[in-house]
């Protein structure tokens, strides 16, 4: 394939920053978008540590710990001891966590639903397959670009 055709990819998976951006308008306001990611990756992949949500992120661990005391200080997510390094501290989330989250989903998919209501069912499948195939291709611990693990 011609480089040119990769330069037009990136141009393209730039243009997907700002539909992300689309989305996280509609956060509610005491959530920044960081402090949103960790409570998705948190209900995607269930309690870990904080160096593991450190890894998933791809930030700097004291980032981390920012987003990780500011949800911790209004509810909705829980630091527990970890039960195999008593050095750690589990981190998971609170109801009220999982509600506000659940919430915003809600409001997201009826944002996707409305804005790809002229799309056929197949149009968004493909999609989300192709999605899944640039994620697989592109996020995994081999490769040069990333450090997020699958």
């Amino acid at each position: 394939m011609e480089q040119a055709t990769y330069r037009d990819l990136m141009h393209r998976l730039s243009e997907v920053w700002a539909v992300k951006k689309t989305l996280t308008r509609n956060l509610p306001p005491d959530l920044p978008a960081g402090s949103a990611s960790v409570l998705g990756l948190l209900s995607r992949h269930g309690e870990m540590t904080i160096s593991e949500l450190t890894d998933l992120l791809a930030i700097d661990i004291s980032v981390t710990s920012r987003h990780v005391s500011y949800l911790a200080d209004h509810g909705w997510l829980d630091r527990s001891p970890n039960p195999a390094d008593g050095r750690s501290r589990l981190l998971r989330l609170t109801d009220s966590g999982h509600d506000l989250l659940t919430g915003f989903a809600d409001q997201s998919t009826e944002l996707l639903a409305e804005r790809l209501g002229g799309w056929s069912d197949e149009d968004v499948h493909e999609l989300i397959r192709l999605m899944h195939k640039l994620h697989d291709s592109l996020v995994c611990p081999a490769h040069p670009l990333t450090h997020v693990r699958s």
